[in-house]
Order: structure tokens, then sequence, then C-alpha cells
């Protein structure tokens, strides 16, 4: 979770939600990411997604098996679906969001059975050092606009 920190601190240097990801596969890490909605104007180009696609590319396909993401934040639905759809095996995130979370702060599709594939989830994992980057994000964006 250290190193997906390090990526959720490169997004907030440039002015992005500060959320990362890395891919690890046998304790190595095959690929890191973090927000870019705003400098790409892309609405997926979140942390997961990107992370997933430099994944994808390394191994040279689509099936990402064995492998575990560290995300500061719960996905939300399009990035659990991304996820499931990579058949990623194991999912560790920090802290939950209320907002849009898709394993199990609004919805659960990390163990729906009625899809064809499962990831084990572990969550809360250095939860207050990921709220904290967040929430500090946030006041500082809230006091700029309020000059």
């Amino acid at each position: 979770m250290q190193e997906a920190l390090k990526e959720a601190q490169k997004a907030a240097d440039k002015k992005e939600v500060p959320i990362g990801a890395v891919i690890v596969i046998g304790n190595k890490i095959i690929a890191r990411g973090y927000n870019l909605k705003e400098t790409s104007a892309n609405p997926t180009a979140h942390a997961e997604i990107i992370a997933i696609k430099k994944a994808s590319k390394k191994l040279g396909k689509w099936r990402l098996l064995n492998s575990t993401i560290y995300v500061t934040l719960e996905p939300c639905l399009m990035c659990m679906g991304a996820l499931i759809q990579a058949r990623v095996t194991r999912l560790v995130f920090g802290c939950y969001d209320p907002k849009a979370g898709a394993c199990g702060s609004v919805y659960d599709v990390s163990n729906d059975k009625r899809l064809n594939h499962r990831i084990e989830v572990t969550p809360g994992v250095m939860a207050a050092q990921c709220e904290r980057i967040l929430k500090e994000f946030f006041k500082s964006l809230r006091s700029m606009q309020n000059i």
C-alpha cells in the first residue's frame, strides 16, 4: 500500500484526486497507476484502469491471473468491472468510498455470484493514511476556491 500511496501523491502533485494503484504478481510490482481524469480529460482515467492497461500491456495478455491490486480508495463500479474482466485475484484497498464504492459501501460486486469471477477483498489497509491524503487534497482545493 505504501507504493500505491506514492502513486496517489503523484496524482495530488498534478492537482488530480489523489488515488493510486499498483498491481503485484509474485511479490513484484508489474504496473502502477494514478488518477489522470483532469489531465487527460478522460472520465475513465482512474488509477485502477491505468494500472490494468499497463499490466496487460507488460504481460501481453488481458488476464491478470494470480495478481493483487493495491488501491488507496475502494474502487467504483467501473473499476470493479474492469478488475473482474481482467480476472484480478485479489484487491487490497485503503479507505472506503461511501459515495461510489463498489466493494461494500454503495455496491458489492466483488463477490456477486451472478458474475463469472470473484475477487478476494481486503479492506482497510493503511486506511488512515489513505483517507488523510484525500482529506488534505479536498481541504486544499476548498481553500483555493475561497480565495
